[in-house]
């Protein structure tokens, strides 16, 4: 018996190290879930006061220093950018929507409805005119119905100067006819875009809020399949955006 006792292994003793190792790793969960849970607060509740009100109790909880994480470490001064970014996309979204409100004055006001098309996603209001109203078939110029539509468009644009103008053209698959003097679509939807933007410059848009893209038949609406559709597909598009000023 006392031999069969000696062979028996002592006992493995655990390494204090492995015991905390988790303690660690927990603890990084629960700061990435603590930061998460603020940051959906902020942008439900747009309140400065309540904001830094609960990241100065998480400093707090941390003993005000900076907590290192499994990949990263964020400063108090880092969590207090990342809320402010926040807030600040959270107070563009909702001016945005505002301005969206008045797209729907514009479109029963000035005529425009069933015309010129209007969608709001993300903050980005995007107008929608047809091509085929505001072009003659493989021409670049606009139509005489194009200028009076650009023309009730422009009392828009100058009502709402913190809005950047991104005027974006686009055609349908099939290329200019033979002996056209485009040499494909991407020239024609972007000298239509470039045009329009000329008309806006003319009408007194400030320069510096416009921009022009060609971008021929890429992102169709609808399969280019039939000619309805592919008159659907040919449009000249208004892509707004807040700008923020003194950046």
């Amino acid at each position: 018996m006392a031999e069969s006792e000696e062979r028996i292994p002592p006992p493995i003793e655990e390494d204090p190290g492995d015991v905390q190792e988790w303690l660690t790793t927990f603890s990084d969960l629960t700061m990435l879930l603590l930061v998460f849970f603020i940051l959906l607060y902020s942008m439900s509740v747009p309140d400065e006061k309540k904001i830094s009100t609960a990241l100065q109790a998480v400093t707090a909880a941390l003993g005000g220093k900076e907590t290192s994480m499994a990949t990263s470490t964020i400063s108090q001064q880092e969590a207090g950018v990342i809320l402010d970014q926040v807030m600040m996309n959270r107070q563009i979204q909702l001016a945005q929507q505002k301005v969206f409100s008045d797209v729907k004055l514009l479109q029963t006001k000035k005529g425009l409805e069933g015309l010129v098309g209007a969608n709001f996603e993300d903050g980005v209001i995007t107008l929608r005119a047809p091509g085929d109203v505001l072009f003659a078939r493989g021409e670049v110029n606009l139509t005489e119905k194009g200028l009076m539509i650009i023309a009730e468009m422009k009392d828009f644009f100058i009502q709402h100067p913190d809005q950047t103008i991104n005027i974006r053209g686009y055609t349908d698959d099939q290329p200019p006819p033979p002996g056209s003097r485009f040499k494909d679509n991407w020239e024609v939807s972007s000298m239509r875009a470039v045009n329009v933007l000329r008309v806006l410059m003319s009408m007194g848009i400030e320069p510096k809020r416009l921009t022009s893209t060609g971008l021929a038949d890429i992102s169709p609406l609808f399969p280019n399949t039939s000619e309805e559709y592919r008159a659907q597909n040919r449009r000249v598009e208004f892509v707004l955006e807040k700008r923020v000023f003194g950046k």
